[in-house]
């Protein structure tokens, strides 16, 4: 199946370690070779000073007690391409951020990988 993710970098910004390798899993038989898992802010901050070729990233929004909301504004100022996923609905996001693509714990490959299509503007029809 083609998705149009072959290749694409994409930076995983989450903690539980179950979530992580399941992300990692998936995006991994969609093409995508995945940067991280990443599990605090401050090392997704560094990864991401540091790294200039992410195609996109998918960030949970409370990683280790902390929103990753910096870790957003990063992302946006080196106009890399996001998606939330979290387990509160889009009403757990700050107004700078609703309208996001934002997935919903718990979410199956066909959600990430769809979400993922539209964050990077792949369009398959």
């Amino acid at each position: 199946m083609t998705t149009g993710l072959d290749g694409r970098r994409v930076l995983v910004v989450e903690d539980e370690s179950l979530v992580a390798m399941l992300l990692e899993t998936m995006l991994e038989d969609m093409g995508c070779t995945p940067v991280g898992p990443i599990g605090t802010v401050d090392e997704a901050l560094e990864v991401i000073a540091a790294d200039s070729a992410l195609d996109a990233a998918l960030l949970d929004v409370n990683v280790a007690g902390r929103a990753v909301f910096p870790v957003a504004q990063a992302l946006a100022d080196k106009d890399v391409p996001f998606l939330f996923s979290t387990g509160y609905g889009e009403g757990g996001l700050p107004d700078d951020w609703r309208g996001r693509p934002t997935i919903q714990k718990p979410f199956t490959e066909a959600t990430v990988r769809e979400a993922l299509q539209k964050t990077l503007g792949i369009s398959l029809a």
